[in-house]
């Protein structure tokens, strides 16, 4: 490409840390996390316990415990359109030409 952009900035063949993490890295960071839970509270059950009891008094530890237990909740947005509003309108009022040619005026 003209632009520069060829194999944008990486090197064919090496790798640079682009894409997704291996599975297996994800997989040793867990049993990692896994192991430290275990030398602190014995189990890992005995680690849930320990949240749970946590939990009664405050809500941080509370969610925590929800979101393993039932999961992460997914963020749903409601888009609600009461009218269909043309994206270029055939007409125009008056007042809207004012208005469009106010804020032209003032840009340009």
């Amino acid at each position: 490409m003209a632009d520069g952009r060829v194999n944008n900035g990486a090197k064919k063949g090496e790798y640079r840390g682009q894409g997704r993490k291996p599975k297996a890295e994800e997989q040793k960071v867990k049993k990692m996390c896994e192991n430290a839970i275990i030398s602190v509270f014995g189990s890992l059950s005995e680690y849930y316990k320990h949240i749970a009891e946590q939990s009664k008094d405050s809500f941080p530890h509370l969610k925590l415990l929800m979101e393993y237990y039932i999961g992460k909740p997914k963020e749903n947005k409601e888009v609600v359109i009461n009218e269909i509003q043309p994206l270029f309108p055939d007409t125009i009022t008056e007042e809207e030409f004012k208005i469009m040619n106010k804020v032209l005026e003032e840009e340009y």
